[in-house]
């Protein structure tokens, strides 16, 4: 019998001072704001890992905070997407796989790769920045053992129970529209980023899981997420499940107020309950 995917609904972090009150019940400490937040939500992406290279005890404390089961997706540093700009970053890059995710152990999920909006199509640039993204913990542990001194402690190598090593990328110029890229993705089953906005509408899939960072609806921004798109979104989610893929969607649109609860909203129109419920 084949089998069937997962889904996780998120929202990218969760420090969020308007929160407080209408996610987060009245009275609770911020320091387990995550915690509540694991309890209502499959999944969060990482921020803080793209402005900067985080500790290994970071990680550790994040994925001891949330529940069994949930996952985080981070981040990968501007260094590499908006600095190098995908050139010449294998030190940059092994230099963020040594700072710690590893310690996330099965906590860790996908890493998100965002480019800047200036940044266009390059094949060759592209290939080799995906060629040398590791999709095995042996491949993830050599690159990291090439990390330098800038990390400011050993690479932290120790991958127990870390599941599969998953990559997706955030494509926003518009010279990526290109029949090519999709073939370029797919040939290193790296996750093409559905954001389901009115200039990029494609739910296009190039892994053998999908990636959504929701910032529509591609239809009335404006509006927000309405019951009629949380449906939309539950019936194609739930045909990529069915079919065996895996589905990380997170609302990161410009209504932050209500991300959590369009998350929890998309999850339960899946029919996935959590212990929050």
């Amino acid at each position: 019998m084949s089998r069937t995917g997962i889904a996780r609904t998120g929202t990218a972090g969760w420090v969020f001072a308007p929160w407080r009150g209408t996610f987060y019940p009245d009275g609770l400490v911020q320091k387990n704001e995550l915690a509540y937040a694991s309890s209502r939500l499959g999944s969060i992406e990482i921020n803080a890992t793209f402005r900067g290279n985080q500790k290994p005890a970071s990680f550790a404390k994040w994925a001891e905070q949330t529940r069994e089961g949930f996952v985080f997706s981070l981040k990968g540093p501007q260094l590499v997407t908006h600095i190098r700009r995908l050139k010449n970053c294998e030190i940059e890059l092994a230099n963020f796989l040594a700072s710690g995710p590893l310690a996330m152990g099965d906590k860790l999920g996908p890493f998100i790769w965002q480019l800047p909006p200036n940044l266009s199509f390059d094949a060759q640039v592209l290939d080799n920045f995906l060629s040398m993204l590791p999709h095995t913990i042996p491949d993830y542990i050599a690159l990291a053992k090439k990390a330098d001194e800038r990390i400011k402690h050993a690479p932290y190598l120790d991958a127990t129970n870390v599941g599969q090593l998953r990559h997706a990328i955030e494509l926003r110029h518009a010279s990526f529209d290109d029949p090519a890229v999709n073939d370029l993705l797919a040939r290193h089953n790296v996750a093409r980023v559905i954001t389901d906005t009115a200039q990029s509408p494609a739910r296009a899939l190039t892994a053998d899981f999908a990636y959504c960072r929701l910032q529509g609806p591609a239809h009335n921004a404006a509006t927000g997420y309405q019951p009629a798109d949380i449906a939309d979104w539950a019936s194609t989610i739930g045909d990529w499940t069915a079919a065996g893929g895996d589905v990380f969607a997170y609302f990161v649109h410009e209504d932050k107020l209500h991300a959590p609860a369009n998350a929890i909203a998309l999850r339960q129109a899946l029919g996935i309950s959590l212990p929050g419920d």
